[in-house]
């Protein structure tokens, strides 16, 4: 026998011959259980006991069992709801799933569909618990100006925590618009060296002849119209963080003298013979391929092994599922805020338009259109009409109400079946024709559905592991 004496469960059933067989069948299988029989009692129980399994009848004589569930569902108590009930229909399955209810038993049932479901309901919570355990400690949607919460972001936040103790150069590779200087920052904020600078410098912005004393300062009388000393990016970030921003950009010339400071510590201004030490963390950044430039002899293959120690690959916006709403959410609110305009939301057509588009700009680029929006128009929610070119180009498939039908051999469609359909059967065909419409999109679908990308890649799972 298994050894469940510290699973508790609650039966709430007025029917005291039914209370009592149902009890005899859980504690074979050695379950703590708790029996009462009206709604009051139950909540009484509840307000100092938090069962994991909750067996709730939906008729008591004081009040409807759903009362009872949606108290459960207010205070959030993390136990499962098996509701159980001799009218049962589908209607009332949906409606008990939307207030809380995990599953659902339509009486009379046996020993064995009872230990199934309750078995069933046991794994549900326990993968609920390593969910919720995993958000807690891995899921962020916010770190260091970065906003979003996919997986391709949680790994970049993990990848930043455990290299910006580390004095070894970072590489950070991605295209136009995805943050990388807001990664170079968050290396730097999350460093030993968080209280000293952070000096970024673009080497794609710089003119090709000044670069050099950007980097490492120039002394009086260098050239025309060094009319003093100036201290360069080296000095500035000395025991503090560089950013190279476009480091591909630098001229052949300039990257063997970066070279050389990077394997001895030490640099010389520009007209000076004064040899100066940096303790410096490099990181580095490019929105091209840097190996495709070693090979075509536009970077040094040296410096490139000097400066990408540890690779970070920040994925374009298009890759990272549902963020670019929690990300259009955020502009809107703060552009909103700062000209004064009443925008709270999206429209779902607005959201899936933003969904669909692929976003070569990137962040720059979304962040650009929401400015837009708020700039030009005056309204509460975002509407399709106010997305500019070439989002108001993109056509969309609207998805109509679902209609769940349960198929019985010799029944048409139009025939009313008594057939009950396990919730779970509901959720996965909903889920599975919600994908269907979004042309196979899950982020897409998982938008129009109000639920996360990630809990639709759970369920699809735990489906194909049961074979169903």
């Amino acid at each position: 026998m298994k050894n469940n004496s510290k699973i508790h469960i609650l039966i709430v059933e007025d029917n005291e011959s039914l209370s009592i067989v149902y009890r005899s069948y859980l504690e074979k299988q050695d379950y703590s259980v708790y029996v009462v029989d009206t709604g009051e009692d139950a909540l009484d129980y509840l307000s100092s006991n938090i069962p994991d399994v909750v067996l709730l009848d939906l008729q008591l004589p004081d009040m409807h069992g759903t009362d009872i569930l949606k108290e459960i569902s207010e205070q959030q108590l993390p136990c499962e709801v098996v509701i159980i009930t001799a009218h049962g229909s589908l209607d009332l399955a949906v409606e008990t799933m939307r207030l809380g209810a995990t599953d659902f038993l339509t009486k009379p049932f046996d020993a064995n569909r009872l230990i199934v479901t309750v078995e069933n309901v046991l794994k549900h919570k326990r993968l609920n618990q390593m969910v919720e355990t995993y958000q807690e400690n891995f899921s962020r949607e916010h770190f260091h100006g970065f906003i979003g919460a996919s997986l391709s972001m949680q790994s970049v936040y993990r990848m930043i925590e455990s290299s910006a103790k580390s004095k070894a150069s970072v590489f950070i590779i991605g295209e136009s618009g995805t943050g990388k200087e807001l990664c170079a920052e968050a290396l730097h904020k999350e460093s030993n060296r968080k209280k000293n600078a952070f000096i970024p410098l673009n080497c794609a912005a710089i003119p090709k002849d000044l670069m050099e004393s950007e980097i490492f300062g120039h002394a009086k009388g260098a050239f025309t119209g060094a009319v003093k000393d100036r201290e360069g990016a080296a000095s500035q970030a000395r025991n503090g963080t560089l950013f190279l921003d476009e480091i591909c950009e630098m001229d052949l010339e300039l990257q063997s003298k970066l070279l050389r400071f990077i394997q001895t510590g030490t640099f010389q201004k520009v007209g000076s013979s004064k040899i100066e030490e940096g303790d410096i963390r490099f990181v580095s950044a490019t929105n091209r391929d840097p190996l495709e430039e070693v090979k075509a002899g536009r970077f040094r293959e040296d410096l490139y092994y000097r400066l990408h120690v540890i690779p970070i690959e920040l994925p374009p916006l298009r890759e990272r599922d549902n963020d670019v709403i929690k990300i259009a959410r955020e502009f809107l609110s703060s552009y909103s805020q700062e000209e004064g305009k009443s925008f709270t939301s999206f429209s779902l057509e607005a959201e899936q338009m933003i969904l669909e588009y692929d976003w070569p700009g990137n962040i720059r680029q979304l962040q650009n259109v929401i400015r837009n929006i708020v700039v030009l128009n005056q309204a509460n929610i975002v509407t399709p009409e106010m997305l500019p070119p070439p989002l108001n180009k993109i056509k969309i498939q609207p998805i109509n109400n679902y209609s769940i039908v349960s198929e019985v051999p010799g029944k048409t469609s139009t025939q009313q079946s008594n057939e009950i359909i396990p919730l779970w059967k509901v959720e996965q065909k909903v889920i599975n024709e919600a994908i269907v419409l979004c042309d196979g999109n899950i982020p897409q679908a998982a938008a129009r559905l109000e639920v996360s990308p990630s809990t639709i890649y759970r369920k699809k799972q735990s489906w194909e592991d049961s074979g169903l």
